[in-house]
């Protein structure tokens, strides 16, 4: 028997339980960097090194960060159901979990990719970290961070509501629910199937809707009960 689609939507909150810092509880800054200079297209092309050199401290810092109690779990829900991650993060921190299906939605700290052929996408490793505005990709183009800047489409978006549309459970953890297009998903859920939105501080666009339970704590709490509502569901569907 297939297992249930249980569908996720992760953002900020899932990785700041690891020490990863957000940049929209920081006022416009984020470590003191001014955020549109650092993640819009045009603060790329006004200054590609100021940029590159930002990632690169993301990156060392990144390497230093571990994969909390909340990534785990989502990564050990994949023996009772088909589990598909949607993240807002750039982070690591799920496939370093154990999670087998991620979707990056504003792509990937830890990959570059090339400016004049943007399918072209190579990974760094953990001895070469840093870029810069010469870095050249194994196929000789310029590289840029392979981060999907304001001002740029997300091209996982499509997939992202495929996905979204054929889930069984969708969950929603560690977002404010104001960054769109990725707050939009809701919309894609089917009618009927069970929603939960797990957040301290939830936004009321949820809190109103009847449509979704939700779990008023931080991602790692929230997983917890969330963990133990889906298993005693499965135990109940076991019973004779």
């Amino acid at each position: 028997m297939s297992k249930p689609k249980l569908v996720i939507s992760s953002g900020a909150g899932i990785s700041a339980e690891s020490g990863i810092s957000t940049f929209r509880d920081a006022g416009g800054l984020w470590e003191n960097y001014p955020v549109m200079e650092v993640c819009s297209a045009d603060g790329f092309a006004r200054n590609p090194r100021l940029v590159h050199d930002f990632y690169n401290a993301r990156r060392k810092d990144l390497v230093g960060k571990e994969p909390n109690a909340a990534h785990k779990i989502l990564a050990q829900l994949e023996e009772y159901f088909d589990v598909y991650v949607i993240t807002q993060n750039v982070d690591d921190l799920h496939e370093r979990a154990g999670s087998s299906k991620i979707l990056h939605l504003h792509g990937e700290l830890m990959k570059m990719r090339s400016i004049a052929h943007p399918d072209y996408v190579e990974s760094l490793d953990m001895e070469h970290l840093e870029t810069s505005p010469e870095t050249l990709g194994k196929n000789g183009d310029l590289m840029r961070p392979h981060i999907v800047f304001f001002q740029e489409t997300v091209p996982n978006m499509e997939l992202a509501q495929e996905w979204v549309n054929e889930a069984d459970i969708f969950v929603v953890i560690g977002t404010s629910l104001n960054v769109y297009p990725a707050a939009g998903l809701l919309h894609s859920v089917r009618p009927g199937v069970p929603i939960f939105y797990i957040d301290p501080n939830p936004a009321n666009i949820a809190i109103d809707s009847p449509k979704v339970t939700v779990i008023k704590a931080k991602a790692t709490e929230g997983l917890k009960i969330l963990q133990e509502i889906l298993m005693k569901a499965i135990e109940n569907t076991q019973q004779p």
